[in-house]
């Protein structure tokens, strides 16, 4: 079960507006912070108070926000239509629209089944494309970095979360997110590894992140590449 809300509070005399969510798969409480916003994420059965624990992180919750909102001057603008261009594991493809019995990513474009486009859209068949991609190369990730720890994940849930990248469930269940496909192949591999550490380490604390950084020596930079460039992975308006 997940349940948000949408606040509004003043930290260090700045408006802040934030969400709260309220999941069954967070298993401890926390902010999650990015392009979009601020979301305070609570176990459904938590007792504590989303505005104290703001009060609490109020430097950097206002430092955080002050950077995400100087990167969103460099947010693309996307057209949803054949010739537009779309990142792909980093690297800029032409969006092409052809007859063909299926989309498919080839020879640096994104190229869509014409029948699919009359069917939906181009907007639709892109994200459709992106979301198969997504899972075909989250899954191949994740059984590697499975293998190379030692442990075993229930099932792959493929999201269009807003404010998140990746989540691990008690139960093994790996959320990750389809954007993630838009991003330098090594980002993405790092949510998949940050995910797969937490079958083992369940709080990021220092064995969580000796971990990671085992199977993953340059995280720090991947994760700064991702909060710095997350305005890049931006689909449509609607992530906003």
């Amino acid at each position: 079960m997940i349940e948000t809300t949408a606040r509004k509070t003043e930290l260090l005399g700045e408006s802040i507006a934030y969400d709260v969510r309220r999941s069954d798969d967070a298993t401890q409480p926390r902010i999650d912070m990015d392009i979009r916003g601020v979301t305070v994420v609570l176990p459904t059965d938590a007792d504590e108070e989303p505005e104290t624990l703001l009060e609490e992180n109020a430097a950097w919750v206002v430092e955080k926000k002050r950077k995400f909102e100087a990167y969103r001057d460099d947010m693309p603008e996307r057209n949803h239509e054949a010739g537009a261009e779309f990142p792909y594991l980093g690297e800029e493809h032409e969006v092409v629209v052809e007859s063909r019995s299926a989309s498919e990513v080839e020879d640096g474009k994104l190229r869509l089944a014409e029948h699919h486009v009359e069917q939906t859209s181009v907007k639709r068949a892109l994200e459709t494309l992106y979301r198969r991609k997504a899972r075909e190369r989250f899954e191949d990730r994740a059984d590697h970095y499975a293998d190379e720890m030692g442990v075993e994940y229930e099932k792959i849930e493929v999201r269009n979360q807003r404010t998140k990248w990746g989540s691990c469930s008690t139960t093994g269940t790996l959320g990750l997110n389809w954007r993630l496909m838009m991003a330098p192949p090594e980002v993405a591999d790092y949510v998949v590894v940050h995910e797969i550490a937490h079958l083992r380490e369940a709080n990021h604390d220092d064995e969580f992140w000796a971990l990671v950084a085992e199977h993953d020596p340059d995280y720090e930079d991947h994760a700064e590449w991702l909060e710095r460039n997350s305005v890049r992975l931006i689909f449509s308006d609607s992530d906003l």
